[in-house]
């Protein structure tokens, strides 16, 4: 995908755990504003490749442009200084503290706090949950928790690692529907394995396979690709 003002520009990135490479050459963009969406198997990468472009860990080799700066030497906290944001597979939230807590933690650096206000419409569920403790919470609100802290740092890219994982069916829809809209003002990276609401929130996406891109496309086109099953299959 290139059409010229991407927010997130990869080039030739490889990367891993000491020496073992995961990643090997990988090369994509992300619009300004837009979902893409990371399609693949369990251990084709995809989480891989999101800890990498946050600076959780160091490339072997490639260029990851953000914002046209390359980023690929600078550590994590500089990288959310200057937009990007992630929300990960794992516990992303602190179960001992309370929603409002886990909140205002995320709104520490934010000179204005209006914006958790605006997490709160856009999660009403969590208006409803404000002194209750986060480990307490079902597996969506959790998620939207996650999400909603990411967003108060005001990222001009997310990264979102498995966002309905874990959560209860008649959430999952409320969750899709509210990445859609977020889609509408940021960008954002979906690693998915609910294909369908996946290839529903993005535009565009990529299949990866065994550390590579295997796949690309329009949301449209990746849908009706008769190889997308193959590279899905366990």
């Amino acid at each position: 995908m290139s059409d010229g003002d991407e927010i997130l520009n990869v080039q030739d990135l490889s990367s891993g755990y000491g020496r073992s490479q995961v990643l090997f050459g990988v090369s994509l963009s992300s619009p300004r504003t837009g979902a893409v969406a990371m399609l693949g198997r369990n251990g084709a990468g995809k989480t891989t490749l999101l800890k990498t472009l946050i600076g959780e860990i160091k490339p072997m080799d490639g260029l990851i442009g953000f914002d046209h700066i390359e980023t690929q030497n600078e550590n994590t906290e500089k990288r959310v200084r200057r937009g990007m944001g992630y929300v990960p597979q794992e516990q992303a939230v602190f179960t001992t503290l309370t929603v409002r807590e886990n909140l205002a933690l995320g709104a520490i650096s934010q000179k204005d706090k209006s914006g958790i206000d605006m997490v709160l419409d856009f999660f009403p569920k969590l208006g409803e949950r404000l002194e209750q403790q986060a480990g307490t919470l079902s597996g969506g609100e959790r998620k939207m928790l996650a999400i909603g802290r990411a967003l108060l740092s005001k990222p001009k890219l997310l990264l979102l690692d498995e966002p309905t994982e874990g959560v209860w069916i008649g959430v999952i829809e409320e969750i899709a529907e509210r990445l859609e809209l977020l889609a509408k003002e940021i960008s954002m990276i979906i690693v998915e394995q609910h294909v369908e609401l996946a290839l529903r929130v993005a535009d565009y996406a990529y299949v990866m396979d065994r550390g590579e891109i295997a796949l690309e496309g329009t949301s449209e086109n990746i849908k009706d690709d008769p190889q997308l099953l193959r590279y899905l299959a366990p």
